[in-house]
């Protein structure tokens, strides 16, 4: 009894900010949650999710991320990993991953002798981080912090993040950058797309982003007790009803010869099948965490050739930083595609670990993304195949905790895939290279409505990050869009004309997303937030214009690159 009384005692410890903030500069991975604080570091390799995604929530309170993407019972878990806890609101840092800069106890210390000694304080209570509360006023530790590089000779222009630019707001340095002298064209770009936010969306003070994320959680409440987190099964028989057919249709067509219109109907299959994979993958069939995985699996590898795992590893991280240029994978598609500007920068994506250079292959190609938008998206799956291999023959999951079973049963997936589809369909069914050619290509051609429908819904919201202080809510109706659709067409789309409120809660079943709309239309009326809805036509629209926008950009910034290049004028531009 005396143990249990001593570790419970040890969780109740109240941490400071300080503390967290130099256990984090040791390389601990700190998260809190409903203002416990967990050292995850043990977990990190272990999570079915991967790890980038638990790596953007580090130094940020993750309560609405956490509960939003897991189970009960993966909440109740969390617990084993606290080390203590913080009172009142947390102030969010900027987590390393995404360039955040933490200081070491020792260095708080010389800090805080600093400030001592050039105010004449008998104490540190001015310091950078306020003891013992938690709690400080972050402006407190950035005039601190430039006061000390300037001492060391350091420009301000070193201390914005390689990663972080001039992109977001999270950074007070970043703000204190716009005062320089040196100010290029991009950057005003970036500025421009950040005061368009800030006008649209509510203000980014803590009273009026803690209000939203009240009635946020009121309104989670509310949408279970209306039993909209309960599965409707029914809805599924229908579901899995419409994929045998086509499938059916397909191998009669490969029978009769008519190897296009098999194609066509396998395609159809293959899309259908993404719907229910995606359910699965975030735990909206039965909740339960191994089930719906098996289900996923199945759907994904064994019938659709793509790997769940890699998906879940993409997506999660999507969920949490979506439309994040550096770290969003979902919208990272150099050098094919650029919804942003910033991406004429060479970014570096944290998700794939490399710079996405902006070559001359990629600016001839983003001057004409919008021409190309559509023919690329034809050929998205075959790019799925690769990304899935990638995923599992690297072995870049978890290989040991509760998900070490998933690579290997996905591989078995894989091969079943590829005898049945590869060997049974491809080779043994169709008799001529033709055939074959014809087959192999509308089929994969045929899904590309999927990736229109998952690219719809982001690639023409902001990109602007408007800093650590925004609430999940808030970013997430920012960068995010619902498609307007008849209630017959749901099928058609499969949940994913609603993905506003599906990035809001996840967990949802897709059947339930159309009745789960009206009451995130009266939270969005009520907190002051624009709920983006447009037409399918309309959305396409939308997405055409930004790639249009942005290659005209591209076009603009070649033609004074060269102009420059010519004249040899090296003025600032």
């Amino acid at each position: 009894m005396s143990s249990i009384g001593s570790n419970k005692s040890w969780k109740d410890t109240l941490l400071s900010r300080r503390q967290i903030e130099s256990l984090i500069a040791d390389g601990r991975t700190i998260v809190i949650v409903d203002n416990k604080v967990l050292k995850v570091d043990a977990w990190l390799k272990f999570h079915p999710g991967g790890d980038k995604a638990i790596m953007h929530m580090v130094g940020r309170d993750a309560t609405d991320e956490v509960n939003a993407l897991h189970s009960a019972e993966a909440r109740k878990l969390m617990n084993t990993y606290q080390i203590g806890r913080v009172e009142g609101r947390w102030d969010n840092f900027l987590p390393p991953i995404q360039g955040g800069e933490f200081r070491t106890s020792f260095e708080i210390a010389d800090e805080d002798e600093l400030v001592s000694d050039e105010n004449g304080l008998a104490t540190c209570s001015q310091s950078s981080s306020a003891p013992p509360s938690p709690l400080f006023d972050p402006t407190d530790r950035a005039h601190v912090s430039l006061q000390k590089r300037r001492r060391s000779g350091a420009s301000e222009n070193s201390i914005i993040s390689s990663t972080t630019s001039v992109s977001s707001l999270s950074s007070v340095d970043a703000e204190n950058s716009r005062s320089a002298p040196k100010f290029s064209h991009l950057d005003h770009l970036t500025h421009k797309e950040i005061d368009l936010d800030i006008s649209k969306y509510p203000a980014l003070d803590a009273s009026t982003q803690d209000e939203i994320t009240r009635k946020y959680r009121l309104l989670n409440r509310r949408i279970q007790e209306e039993g909209l987190y309960n599965c409707n099964y029914t809805s599924y028989l229908f579901e899995i009803s419409r994929y045998a057919l086509l499938f059916v249709l397909s191998m009669l067509s490969l029978k009769w010869g008519w190897y296009g219109i098999g194609g066509m109907f396998m395609g159809m299959f293959w899309h259908q099948l993404i719907f229910t994979a995606h359910d699965a993958g975030h735990m909206g069939i039965t909740h339960n965490y191994t089930i719906d995985t098996v289900i996923g699996i199945v759907i994904a590898d064994f019938l659709g050739g793509l790997s769940l795992g890699w998906w879940k590893r993409s997506h999660n991280v999507h969920h949490i930083v979506t439309n994040s240029p550096e770290h969003d994978p979902d919208i990272e598609h150099m050098p094919f595609f650029a919804i942003s500007h910033r991406f004429f920068s060479s970014l570096r994506s944290t998700y794939y670990d490399r710079i996405m250079t902006y070559d001359p292959f990629a600016k001839f190609v983003v001057r004409y993304q919008n021409y190309l938008y559509y023919p690329i998206l034809t050929l998205g799956r075959f790019n799925l195949y690769r990304l899935s291999w990638e995923y599992l023959f690297l072995g870049l999951g978890p290989r040991k905790g509760p998900a070490w079973w998933h690579r290997w049963l996905e591989i078995a997936g894989q091969l079943f895939f590829w005898i049945w589809f590869g060997y049974g369909v491809v080779y043994k069914a169709i008799p001529t290279a033709s055939g074959r050619f014809a087959f192999i290509m509308i089929s994969h051609m045929i899904t590309m409505p999927i990736h229109v429908q998952i690219t719809l819904s982001h690639f023409a919201m902001s990109t602007a990050d408007l800093g650590v202080h925004e609430s999940f809510p808030q970013k997430m109706l920012r960068t995010t869009m619902d498609v307007d659709c008849p209630e017959w067409l749901d099928f058609f789309h499969g949940g994913l004309q609603f993905q506003a409120i599906h990035h809001l809660y996840p967990r949802i079943p897709r059947h339930n997303l159309r009745k789960t709309q009206k009451l995130v239309q009266e939270f969005c009326t009520e907190v002051g937030i624009p709920y983006a809805l447009y037409g399918f036509v309309d959305g396409n629209k939308e997405v055409i214009g930004r790639l249009r926008d942005v290659g005209r950009q591209a076009a603009i910034l070649a033609e004074c690159q060269r102009t420059i290049a010519e004249s040899g004028d090296l003025g600032h531009h």
